[in-house]
Parts: C-alpha cells; sequence; structure tokens
C-alpha cells in the first residue's frame, strides 16, 4: 500500500527517477521543468527540505512498498490558514483514483497537522484530469489563473475550504 510521507533528504534519489521517467508524461498538460531542474536536483532538494524546516511549506511524496515515488504532493504555505497545493502522479498509476485518494489525505493533513483553513490550486484549461481530481476532492472553481500561474497557461483556481470537511 503506498504511503504518504513527507519529503526527506533520503528520498532524493526515487524523486529524481520519479521525474525522470515521467518528463514526457508531465510535459504533455503542464510546462517542463527544464534540463536545469535535473542537472541542479540536488541542489533544489535541499533548497525545499530548507524551505520544509523553516516552516514555509510542506512538501510530501507518494511512496511505494519498493520504495519508488508514485507521486509529489506539496504544500506552499501563502498567507494565514492558505497554502498552495502542487502535485503530479506518475504516468503509470494515472487514472487510478491515486491523486484523488491523496489529494484527500493531504487536505486531512493540511487541517490537522498543518492547521491551515484553506487550500487553492491551479491547473490548465487543457489539464482536464487535475480539474476532476480537485472536484472529486472537494475543491470548487475560484477565478482565473494566469500564465504566470501555471507557467505559460491560463486555467483555473480551485479552492478548498478545510473547515467544511
Amino acid at each position: 500500500m503506498p504511503e504518504l510521507q513527507r519529503l526527506r533528504a533520503d528520498h532524493a534519489p526515487a524523486v529524481l527517477a520519479f521525474e525522470r521517467a515521467n518528463r514526457a508524461y508531465f510535459a504533455a498538460s503542464i510546462s517542463d521543468r527544464g534540463d536545469e531542474f535535473f542537472d541542479h536536483f540536488a541542489e533544489r532538494h535541499s533548497v525545499l527540505l530548507a524551505e520544509q524546516e523553516a516552516g514555509l511549506g510542506a512538501y510530501h511524496v507518494l511512496v511505494a512498498g519498493d520504495g519508488s515515488v508514485l507521486g509529489r504532493f506539496n504544500l506552499i504555505f501563502t498567507e494565514d490558514g492558505t497554502a498552495t497545493l502542487g502535485y503530479r502522479v506518475a504516468e503509470h498509476v494515472a487514472g487510478r483514483g491515486v491523486a484523488t485518494a491523496t489529494v484527500r489525505e493531504l487536505c486531512r493533513l493540511a487541517a490537522e497537522r498543518y492547521g491551515l483553513r484553506t487550500l487553492r490550486a491551479a491547473t490548465s484549461h487543457d489539464n482536464a484530469a487535475s480539474q476532476k481530481v480537485l472536484a472529486k476532492a472537494g475543491f470548487v472553481p475560484a477565478g482565473p489563473a494566469g500564465p504566470a500561474d501555471l507557467g505559460g497557461k491560463s486555467g483555473t483556481w480551485y479552492q478548498r475550504d478545510l473547515a467544511a470537511g
């Protein structure tokens, strides 16, 4: 059974393998991270850990029984009681409810562990899978998301009031 784990230093090799294996798949619906992301992955991973330690965000990985990463689920704290959610799941588990179940679990953690009241997430107009995940996880459309929010694409912000359950 996959387990949602808070990001740690020892996750780095599995996270990098996940990103490399799914790069083309992700680029079909979201902006590609670019070669520099992969060239400087170790530094970026360290920065995320430092941000997490400083209380600026909470970064999670969904880990399979064999230690491989099935998804990344990030909360970036933005203002009092609010965070922006970002996530991506491996192509081989997409369409099986993994993202929806994990986003729901992260919503629970966001309220219980991190004391958040509101989560926001943006998705492009052409990312129907992400729109479905957010709707199934209790998010509702909250306004337009511009190219600056979505790596050059237009879309919609979604929001979930965590106090509503």
